[in-house]
């Protein structure tokens, strides 16, 4: 983790300050300077575009009574590369553009979730446990969807007046044991 916190926080920027200035010498630096200008505004135009259908889809997909984790990885990517997009340098905006356009951006879900998978057992079910299709209380396992085990219970009832009269005999008596 130390050494990828090491990339991320001083290889990256010197990376992308050493490519800026090759990018500055071989063209000059106002075209580069408005390369990057336009690389950002790309950006958030597509930021704004691929975030508002990813929200359409999230909302779609909860309409649906489904859970919506594709939709959530791609808004949690649609982020990711616009951010990157907005950032000054070219190796940012490439890994951003790969973000954002969506046959990629679904590579690179399918990628993680290959990733996760490994990492995590993921357990699916009915979001209702316990409950089936009919709204009723239906059990797996067993032949009549009646809970495991016995939930039987034997008992007695007795009528008791109202006004608690002092003839009253139930209230008087103890209750048997168990």
């Amino acid at each position: 983790m130390p050494l990828l916190l090491i990339l991320l926080f001083i290889v990256v920027p010197i990376a992308e300050l050493y490519v800026i200035i090759k990018v500055g010498e071989l063209i000059g630096v106002v075209p580069t300077l408005l390369i990057l200008l336009g690389d950002a505004l790309l950006g958030s135009l597509l930021l704004r575009q691929q975030g508002r259908a990813a929200w359409r889809r999230f909302n779609q997909a909860l309409a649906e009574r489904r859970f919506p984790g594709r939709e959530v990885a791609d808004g949690l990517l649609i982020t990711i590369g616009g951010t990157l997009l907005l950032t000054p340098g070219f190796i940012s905006d490439v890994f951003g553009l790969f973000l954002l356009i969506p046959p990629t951006r679904a590579l690179v879900r399918r990628m993680l979730w290959l990733l996760i998978g490994r990492r995590f057992r993921v357990v699916t079910g009915p979001a209702a446990w316990g409950y089936g299709p009919e709204g009723r209380r239906s059990w797996p396992g067993t032949d009549d969807g009646s809970p495991p085990g016995s939930w039987d219970v034997e008992g007695s009832a007795q009528e008791v007046s109202p006004d608690g009269a002092e003839g009253d005999e139930s209230r008087r008596r103890p209750l048997p044991p168990g």
